[in-house]
């Protein structure tokens, strides 16, 4: 049984990410990119399905965690009777090929420690040949091959599980270098590991302290912006939701997606977080990857690609895994990249307006591409599309969808009126107000005062407390006013939100059983139209019991399930912290991102 998902910590190096249990034991590890085969899987499995231990040998206990000040190196202290050790993990940031180093220092007695470690290509379906050079391991099994570099001595007896034990006196320490490299790349140098964790630290420290956020939780902003950079890949500059894949929504049941790649919906949020941190350079790099990964016909646009843009991401169950919590199908692949979902439209228009409004260069091709795109969505804007929230159930009128067409034309509007571009401005301003005339008379139930899930609906739906935010309406109008109402009425949980109705017709809706936990950037969210109702201080108690979730090292998985008082699903969570960083700034200055872009369209409703 793995641990609890709150219980690991993250270290990466841009490219890929590991996570790290507080048993001292790495879980998960995809090498060497973030949609990579798991070479460490027990996180979705067991031992047998590969991990790599450090900790004392004998009975000990946890003394605390933790990471080096505004970096992503990790400490870990385990006690023991005879004392007490420090173990430090790592992966600097990459030359040639991924590394991951750990350190064993005694800081009091002298301990006995036991490092097992079990690597186990394709998520954790193969057991790779493994040699003994000296004390360098080499592990070789298909197209992976790693070497595990240590100053203490692996013994081979059980070659599927390569064990070490090895004593360490105050003052003393151990260290560890795992690397993988290419199919007939020569085997890596040694390295100085301290040097190596000096230089990482050193990196994050330096790139931490670019962020111009000043406000009280300015360590939760940043410990949530070194998350988002470990979780972009830094060739491209595109950010995954997650490092994993198929840990539950609600343990034990079928939501269980592969949340490695990109999605077009998170390009607003992740670029106003960035810009508004002080970070330009990775904002236009996040704006350069959206663009590459949506060339092409407009109606060739997906939901979400790959980390380099790629588009077919075919759903697998690895049948070999039992799961996290005995959570199956354990997937790769996401077959809701293949959804038409209207809001991307409206997501990619208003990441583009904003990174035109902060003075990022314009690509010479980026308005012909929005116009392209401005064609498309006037032809296809009343078709029924999946919803925000990638239903597997049919096509229906989502509400939110349609509010992000209304997005699309009025930021296609702005560019015409506030940038000078060339564009039939009259014709989309007449397409806005159509829109907007279409959700508020079919998407808006009047008896109850307040929009709904889709058009003929009654059900509440979360993504709704976006309205305000991309100015489709004010938060104060009375129709914001009700519908905020309603969420909190009907998703509502011991202060947190689920996205919609589980209940009643939603398995109709998503076409899978009820069951998941509340999800924590719809809370956020609900904070926000709070502050901008001027209910500031409730929106500030709701963000700080959120911060409260977060674990001892100030990570956040996408959601939270109250009964259990537990963390679920994939993690850490990308959009969670992107939603962190926008409402701590939201509660510091205005205008903060969420007004921005609520300010980005009022003119228009």
């Amino acid at each position: 049984m793995s641990l609890r998902i709150e219980d690991y910590a993250l270290i990466g190096d841009t490219q890929t990410a590991a996570l790290v249990g507080s048993n001292g034991s790495i879980d998960w590890l995809c090498l060497p990119r973030f949609d990579s085969g798991a070479c460490f899987a027990a996180l979705l499995g067991d031992s047998g399905n590969g991990y790599w231990s450090m900790a004392p040998a004998g009975e000990h206990r946890l003394l605390g965690r933790r990471y080096r000040p505004d970096t992503l190196v990790l400490e870990t202290e385990f006690e023991c009777a005879e004392g007490t050790v420090r173990v430090t993990d790592c992966m600097p940031v990459r030359d040639e090929h991924p590394d991951l180093v750990r350190r064993v220092e005694c800081l009091r007695g002298r301990v006995r420690m036991r490092s097992e470690a079990v690597v186990r290509p394709d998520y954790g379906g193969i057991i790779p040949w493994t040699r003994k050079h000296d004390r360098r391991l080499h592990y070789v099994a298909g197209p992976d091959t790693l070497y595990l570099d240590s100053d203490v001595e692996f013994d081979l007896g059980d070659h599927a599980t390569p064990r070490a034990e090895f004593t360490v006196a105050e003052g003393e320490r151990a260290d560890f270098r795992l690397a993988w490299v290419a199919p007939r790349a020569p085997a890596p140098r040694s390295v100085d590991v301290g040097e190596a964790i000096s230089r990482t630290a050193g990196w994050w420290s330096e790139w931490a302290a670019h962020c111009d956020y000043d406000g009280e939780y300015r360590g939760q902003v940043v410990r949530s912006l070194i998350t988002l950079k470990a979780l972009t890949y830094s060739p491209s500059g595109g950010t995954v939701a997650a490092p994993t894949t198929s840990l539950p929504e609600k343990p034990g049941g079928v939501r269980n997606w592969d949340y490695r790649y990109c999605w077009i919906r998170d390009a607003t949020f992740t670029l106003l977080a960035l810009l508004n941190s002080g970070y330009e350079v990775e904002a236009a790099h996040w704006r350069e990857w959206v663009l590459r990964a949506v060339a092409g016909e407009p109606s060739q646009m997906r939901i979400m690609y790959g980390i380099e843009g790629e588009r077919h991401l075919p759903e697998v169950e690895l049948d070999w895994l039992p799961g996290y919590a005995g959570s199956r199908p354990v997937r790769t692949g996401n077959k809701a990249s293949r959804h038409w979902q209207l809001d991307v439209y409206g997501e990619l228009m208003d990441a583009l307006h904003q990174a035109r409004n902060r003075g990022i260069p314009p690509e010479q091709s980026v308005w012909k591409l929005q116009r392209a795109l401005m064609g498309y969505l006037e032809e296809h804007w009343r078709d029924p599309d999946h919803g925000i929230w990638e239903v597997r159930g049919g096509p229906r009128q989502f509400t939110h969808s349609k509010v992000m067409a209304w997005t699309a034309a009025d930021r296609a509007v702005k560019a015409v009126e506030e940038f000078g571009l060339d564009g039939p401005a009259d014709r989309w301003r007449r397409l806005r107000q159509e829109i907007f005339e279409d959700v508020c008379e079919n998407g808006f139930d009047r008896r109850r005062g307040a929009f709904t899930q889709y058009y003929g609906s009654a059900a509440a739906d979360a993504s709704l407390l976006l309205l305000p935010t991309v100015g489709f309406l004010p938060a104060d109008d009375e129709r914001m006013i009700g519908t905020v109402e309603a969420i909190r009425e009907e998703l509502e949980h011991d202060g947190l939100l689920q996205r919609y109705r589980m209940g009643g017709d939603a398995p109709e809706v998503d076409a899978l059983p009820p069951g998941e936990g509340a999800f924590l950037p719809c809370s956020f969210w609900l904070a926000d139209n709070l502050i901008m109702q001027g209910r500031v201080e409730e929106g500030r108690k709701l963000f700080e019991k959120l911060l409260s979730l977060c674990n001892d090292v100030g990570l956040l998985s996408e959601e939270f399930d109250a009964s259990s008082g537990l963390l679920v699903g994939n993690y850490p969570q990308a959009l969670s912290h992107i939603a962190l960083v926008n409402t701590a700034i939201h509660l510091h200055r205005m205008p903060g991102p969420v007004e921005q872009r609520a300010s980005s369209g009022r003119s228009g409703s």
